[in-house]
């Protein structure tokens, strides 16, 4: 019990201290409490600090899960893989698990009380565009990674297809095509570890100096381009700053934060309710569904929109979210390596279609924060959208951010499957 309750306020509470020394340090506060949640949480997870699973767990575990339920795990007890350690880290993996997923689940719905949807739409032509120009990056990464390294990796086809789906909509579309495709165990373990590895170092360039360094070459976002004088025009900036948390520590908000509070759990209790009328492999999509369709609503009532603590507590479940996340990363598996050209693979997939997609954005004028949020949203998956959101200190893309991640969601599957089918 004491485990328990020390990991929850551990991740409950370290995200008020990195939010302080923001306050207190000017240089914390330009590298941002989303980005030092983190890191913190890689430094966390790779020191030793917690319990590494043994072989056996690993195994049964398949790439999909962090943890055992109970009754999986008591069969597991009595058999001859297991040991004691396999004990203590499946308990604290159910504890991180939880915790991401229901500080994402509540978040969600806090970010997205006050935005303004109307204003959004406004820009979701350069939002779209972005998406297309991702897909087509991704298609010729992929063909291109397949040409050059297919020929030396074990069902090649079939990790083209997982490949495209977890890049277009997270892992839950590569479980999906995996299962679809019936790839081999040690085939998909190797492939979800090494899109885990390198896609958190391709997370954490993108939350620190992707935005600096795309803004040499590609509009800012706030910067519209005028065909006929090719003049741009800077948006007005809004009064509440991405990162400003200060009202959360005032005691005369305390109605308003149990206002928001109360309204996201009402939103995270329907979606959720309603998740279980799908197939399990489905629940995912239908909950994050269902919460971005009445987060978005419930913006357009001026008594919620008004929340503007709202906002700011959101983003604080999210620095719990990303210090659960990360510390759950194992990046020792990097010096692991079985199968050389299939890591390549995933790296040139990974690399390859975020440049290609850059160069795209340069050609068509699409702007930096747009790029950053669509490459996150379809390699990443929706959840991850407010963490690079709040790095960026950009409000303003998370809708566009969660349509684009909804959309990989819808079709990467199918598309993945097509692809895997036909090579």
């Amino acid at each position: 019990m004491w485990i328990t309750l020390s990991l929850i306020l551990f991740y409950l509470l370290t995200p008020i201290l990195l939010i302080y020394l923001c306050k207190i340090s000017n240089f914390l506060n330009r590298v941002g409490a989303v980005v030092l949640a983190y890191a913190v949480g890689l430094i966390l997870g790779n020191i030793g600090i917690f319990p590494a699973p043994s072989d056996a767990l690993v195994e049964i575990l398949g790439g999909t899960r962090t943890f055992l339920p109970e009754n999986e795990f008591s069969a597991f007890m009595n058999t001859e893989g297991f040991v004691e350690n396999d004990f203590m880290y499946n308990r604290i993996a159910r504890i991180q698990e939880s915790i991401m997923n229901y500080t994402i689940l509540i978040a969600l719905p806090l970010l997205l009380f006050s935005l303004h949807l109307k204003k959004w739409l406004k820009n979701a032509k350069n939002t779209m565009l972005s998406l297309i120009l991702a897909l087509v990056s991704l298609m010729v990464a992929i063909f291109i990674g397949y040409y050059l390294f297919g020929h030396n990796i074990t069902e090649s086809s079939k990790v083209t297809g997982m490949l495209i789906g977890v890049y277009t909509g997270g892992t839950p579309n590569l479980a999906a095509i995996g299962t679809a495709l019936h790839v081999s165990p040690d085939v998909f373990i190797l492939t979800h570890t090494y899109d885990l590895i390198i896609g958190s170092v391709a997370l954490l360039f993108l939350m620190t100096i992707a935005q600096r360094l795309f803004n040499t070459f590609l509009p800012r976002y706030g910067m519209i381009r005028r065909a006929e004088n090719v003049m741009r025009m800077e948006m007005e900036e809004e009064e509440d700053h991405l990162e400003n948390y200060d009202g959360l520590f005032h005691r005369e908000n305390l109605p308003d934060i149990g206002k928001s509070l109360l309204a996201a759990i009402l939103v995270f209790a329907v979606g959720g309710g309603l998740s279980f009328l799908v197939p399990p492999a489905d629940q995912v999509i239908v909950i994050i569904l269902v919460i971005t369709t009445l987060g978005l609503a419930a913006s357009l009532i001026k008594s919620i929109n008004r929340l503007k603590i709202s906002f700011s507590l959101g983003m604080y479940f999210i620095i719990a979210f990303c210090l659960a996340l990360s510390s759950m990363a194992n990046l020792r598996n990097m010096f692991q390596i079985e199968f050389f050209e299939l890591f390549l693979y995933v790296l040139w997939v990974v690399l390859g279609s975020m440049v290609i997609h850059v160069l795209l954005a340069k050609i068509f004028n699409v702007d930096t924060d747009t790029t950053i949020i669509t490459i996150t949203a379809l390699t990443y998956s929706p959840p991850f959208v407010p963490a690079v959101a709040g790095a960026l200190k950009n409000k303003d893309v998370i809708i566009g951010g969660l349509a684009v991640g909804i959309l990989g969601f819808a079709f990467g599957t199918y598309l993945g499957i097509f692809i895997g089918k036909i090579l």
